[in-house]
């Protein structure tokens, strides 16, 4: 796993800056989506699209559960760019896209409470 010390990100004329973005192997990748196999969608993208209640709920269970999926029931032919506005958002990686389904991953910041830290 790398971590950039600085990501810029361009979109709609603004240039914003995200720090400690991680990249990830295509091994840790594959460990990511295997492990998310067997969860359940704990946020779903609905009418309101990516709202700010949105992106708070993605940063709770981020914090709670390190690995998540993110259900797109509306707005699914825009699920590529409004993952990457989940990743950016809430300082997280876009494991992968699988139909409607996106999976994220954020490290837990306190060492100690990390589930998977010898994958990261």
């Amino acid at each position: 796993m790398k971590m950039r010390t600085r990501n810029v990100l361009h979109k709609h004329g603004f240039t914003v800056i995200i720090p400690n973005m991680i990249e990830l192997t295509s091994k840790q990748r594959k460990f990511f989506e295997k492990e998310a196999h067997s969860l359940s969608p704990v946020v779903i993208v609905g009418g309101a699209g990516v709202s700010d209640g949105v992106i708070g709920m993605v940063n709770e269970t981020l914090e709670a559960h390190e690995l998540i999926k993110v259900k797109f029931n509306e707005y699914k032919e825009d699920k590529r760019e409004l993952s990457e506005k989940i990743a950016a958002e809430t300082n997280a990686v876009l494991v992968r896209l699988i139909g409607n389904i996106a999976i994220f991953y954020r490290p837990a910041e306190e060492e100690d409470r990390r589930k998977y830290p010898d994958i990261v």
